[in-house]
């Protein structure tokens, strides 16, 4: 019997989190609603923009998770975590991209709130569990005595890219319910099991409408120049944190003949530095800080398969542990290497081996 165990499941609103707390308290599980309440309504959101992580719409969802957590017959509690969420994620955030980066804020709320904070906090406020279950599409496997990420069975919706920073003595007490489902048979099982949020749309975004201006009003970045190859001035940028590498839409340019895409942001001078298709192509990367799941692998280079970002195609990839970090040599030259996000490396049978912010795109001489 699972009586005896105790589960708080994180909420979000959404049909992934709602049907993980329904399987579990299914499968007789004493099962706990946690929600962490990150909006406290200081920068101008479009109002009316659901369905994002960040945004004034919270409020319905921790309404939406209320009734849920009634109607299972569950516990319930909302933790405050905006004064984390502020400094951990969205200081975080615009930091990365003044500094010419492109941050994954995903992945440090994941780390610092949603595995961190919040369950550290809802102890702290009294709530004894067992286990922390989320809606995350992800699996967990053991070897040689260490937990580790796996992807999930749903490749199209696997999140693991994002957890890559959980160690083996939190992996222990977490639980992935829906590892092994497809985003079919969760939304099928919702409406089975009458979830109101069944056929709610998925947050496509970080920030609600997706524009993060907001994020910098009072403070906005510094206008620059758009250079191409050779230093000439094509045009001029709105600030760095509205590019990214690879993109080619909303530049503002005439690119002639041939497409111009972000290739770099130089963030000493300012500029935003543009050319062709090719110009995005990269060797190998630099994580000057990057752990491996199990410490042993940092002795020595292996190959792996690794994720530049969380819609990637896995590609082989070459691990080598070098005096300044570890480097990633591809097999094939791969597109819009991006410092500031995360490489993510993985065995053959998906299981997530390590993973580190990307500093520098390498390419041959």
């Amino acid at each position: 019997m699972n009586s005896s165990i105790t589960v708080a499941v994180g909420l979000s609103g959404g049909v992934d989190s709602s049907l993980a707390a329904a399987l579990l308290v299914e499968a007789g599980y004493k099962v706990v609603g946690l929600t962490m309440k990150i909006w406290r309504g200081a920068y101008r959101i479009q109002e009316g923009l659901k369905h994002a992580c960040f945004g004034p719409g919270e409020e319905e969802d921790i309404e939406s998770c209320s009734r849920l957590a009634s109607s299972l017959g569950i516990g319930y509690m909302v933790i405050d975590l905006s004064a984390e969420y502020e400094a951990r994620v969205l200081d975080y955030f615009k930091a990365e991209y003044r500094a010419g980066r492109t941050p994954n804020p995903c992945i440090v709320c994941n780390q610092d709130l949603k595995f961190g904070f919040l369950i550290d906090k809802a102890h702290e406020a009294g709530l004894a569990f067992d286990y922390f279950a989320t809606g995350h599409y992800s699996r967990k496997a053991v070897l040689d005595g260490i937990n580790f990420v796996k992807q999930a069975t749903d490749t199209a919706k696997d999140q693991s890219y994002f957890l890559y920073t959980l160690d083996s003595a939190r992996l222990e007490r977490i639980l992935f319910p829906l590892g092994e489902m497809t985003k079919e048979d969760v939304r099928s099982l919702a409406r089975s099991h009458g979830l109101e949020a069944a056929d709610k749309p998925e947050s496509q975004d970080f920030i609600a409408g997706g524009d993060y201006a907001p994020l910098f009003a009072g403070a906005e970045p510094e206008e620059g120049d758009i250079v191409d190859l050779e230093g000439k001035i094509l045009g001029r940028h709105r600030g760095l944190p509205f590019y990214t590498i690879g993109q080619r839409r909303g530049l503002g340019i005439s690119s002639g003949p041939d497409p111009l895409y972000v290739i770099g942001l130089d963030r000493a001078a300012n500029r935003v530095i543009v050319g062709p298709n090719a110009g995005l192509f990269s060797e190998g990367l630099l994580c000057r800080s990057f752990r491996f799941q199990a410490p042993a692998m940092a002795a020595s280079e292996f190959s792996a398969l690794a994720k530049i970002r969380q819609n990637h195609r896995p590609v082989v990839c070459r691990v080598k542990p070098v005096d300044e970090g570890v480097i990633l040599e591809f097999e094939t030259a791969q597109r819009a290497v991006a410092p500031g996000q995360s490489a993510v490396i993985y065995s053959e049978e998906g299981l997530v081996l390590g993973g580190g912010l990307i500093d520098e795109a390498l390419t041959s001489p």
